[in-house]
């Protein structure tokens, strides 16, 4: 074999030697049972088709790809955000290495997380005990202040309710009485990873402050409450504590994962690090107000701190490209009292010089995308901003309101006329678009990888690019750390776009005395 001692290979380019090239085609020929390669290439080259995305369009019980995660796993994010926290997932254990691995291959992080486990027995009987003794061996040999449940399908399946299972736990001394156990009900066939971070969010502020409101007094505190929403770029954590922090507005974020997702490698190990505190927690009724980030997947959090908290939230987009930072600013200035300053007015500045910079080489390219719901939103509204034109959106956790908003959007620039939107729809859909309806590029999650290998399969020409921006991100490292939000995002984000746009020129224009009449040294 080639594998030598002093030069071993990784699979690629391993197998593309020789020997593992016939011991490859030996195993295709003799046990695959694979169709006739000219079968193989007709029905790839029909699935390309106008005639095939009409048919996949018309499909309802398969989902293929989804673009979303389920609803503990975005439970579990939120849980991450809050001191000394340990996420605790009433279900599987092969559930919770899912979420975990999940992050894992995300952030490149250890994510502490842990399951009661439930098997066949608690599936027919219920998940009783499992939380009795999972509680209890949690607080104990993990030590956190706090744990904060979830569920998973089997337990909402069998209707375990976690309210009176953690008050039992309680009363039978397997957790002190006043220890903290915030919980959310996460079925995981409804709604989306970031519904779950809502229900989670929801859960914990709901414990330690509905019935905690007698001594609350709207203002007192003279803070802003930020609540993030499902968030996965850690820069943006970051950039929103140093703009309020250069208008000097006092502020908390409600769930700051930023510290235990981002430990330094120094020898230590942080189960635990930074976060949210508890005192934060209830003393949050006592802001000016709260400020969601993502208000689109942050219905039930808006309802309780309307109602209970009784904050006027006010009515904003995620703060994502230049008309919409600014909307955010100049709200948290009417509700501060305090200015804008200086620095971020200079910001401000060279986010429109760098748009002016790359406005010819952005201007009327088109975007295919698909993510959550706020963030294509905001994506949307940049490209727009930047002259480019959005072709096809998918947004598989969003609903008819948003539709009718993305649709909105669009019409209100004449960038935006020949786009789609879509919902409820999944990554095989958006394959079929980008074949039907070539765009130049596709922004996305790692996923996007396998349509741009299948576009690329049916002829160099019909290749698009993917840009990857999203969640997750599996294949490229320390993306995480960057910004979306902010200026200070705006332009890390069209860093990335003009970028993608100027090296796939080069890659176009690189012939040898065949396109590089195009292959300039200045873009």
């Amino acid at each position: 074999m080639s594998q030598q001692v002093d030069n071993i290979k990784p699979s690629y380019p391993l197998f593309r030697d020789d020997e593992y090239r016939d011991m490859l085609a030996r195993k295709r020929d003799g046990f695959e049972e694979r169709h006739p390669q000219d079968k193989i290439d007709e029905t790839f080259l029909w699935t390309t088709t106008k005639e095939y995305q009409e048919l996949n369009f018309q499909r309802e019980a398969l989902t293929v790809n989804p673009a979303k995660a389920c609803q503990p796993l975005g439970a579990v994010l939120c849980a991450l955000g809050f001191e000394k926290t340990m996420p605790y997932v009433h279900g599987s254990q092969g559930c919770v290495a899912y979420f975990r691995t999940y992050f894992n291959r995300h952030f490149k992080e250890p994510v502490s997380c842990v399951s009661d486990s439930m098997t066949e027995d608690a599936a027919v009987f219920g998940g009783q005990q499992n939380m009795k003794d999972g509680l209890q061996n949690c607080r104990e040999v993990y030590k956190p202040d706090m744990i904060a449940v979830s569920t998973t399908c089997m337990a909402e399946v069998i209707g375990d309710d976690l309210n009176a299972f953690i008050n039992n736990s309680k009363k039978e001394g397997f957790v002190p009485q006043e220890y903290p156990v915030p919980f959310a009900h996460t079925p995981s066939f409804v709604g989306s990873h970031v519904t779950g971070w809502d229900n989670m969010f929801e859960g914990i502020v709901r414990y330690f402050t509905l019935n905690y409101m007698e001594d609350k007094v709207v203002g007192s505190n003279g803070k802003i409450n930020v609540v993030p929403g499902f968030e996965t770029y850690l820069g943006n954590f970051r950039v929103i504590k140093r703009m309020l922090g250069e208008m000097g507005v006092d502020n908390v974020l409600l769930s700051d994962p930023t510290e235990v997702l981002d430990t330094p490698a120094d020898g230590e190990f942080r189960m635990y690090s930074g976060g949210t505190t508890q005192a934060e927690i209830k003393d949050a009724p006592n802001a000016l107000n709260t400020i969601l980030l993502q208000p689109w997947h942050l219905e039930k959090t808006k309802k309780f701190v309307e109602n209970t908290w009784k904050h006027e939230v006010p009515k904003l987009n995620i703060p994502m490209g230049l008309d919409w930072t600014d909307e955010f600013l100049m709200k948290v200035s009417e509700i501060t009292g305090k200015p804008i300053p200086d620095s971020l007015a200079k910001e401000r500045g060279r986010l429109v010089d760098m748009i002016t910079d790359s406005h010819a080489w952005m201007h009327g390219k088109k975007f295919a995308l698909w993510g959550d719901p706020d963030f294509v939103l905001g994506m949307v509204k940049f490209l727009l901003e930047l002259g480019a034109e959005p072709t096809h959106v998918v947004c598989n956790n969003a609903n008819k309101r948003w539709k009718k908003s993305v649709e909105a959007l669009l019409e209100s620039s004449p960038y935006g006329k020949n786009c789609t939107a879509h919902i409820g729809k999944d990554l095989w859909h958006m394959r079929s678009l980008v074949f039907t309806d070539k765009p130049d590029f596709m922004i996305g999650n790692s996923y996007g990888k396998f349509i741009q290998r299948d576009t690329l399969h049916k002829g160099k020409e019909f290749e698009v690019p993917l840009i990857r921006i999203g969640f997750p991100i599996f294949d490229r490292h320390h993306l995480h750390r960057q910004t979306t939000l902010g200026y200070e995002g705006a332009m890390q984000i069209l860093t990335t776009l003009v970028n993608a746009v100027l090296e796939r020129l080069d890659e176009e224009t690189r012939g040898m005395q065949t396109t590089d009449y195009n292959y300039d040294l200045i873009r």
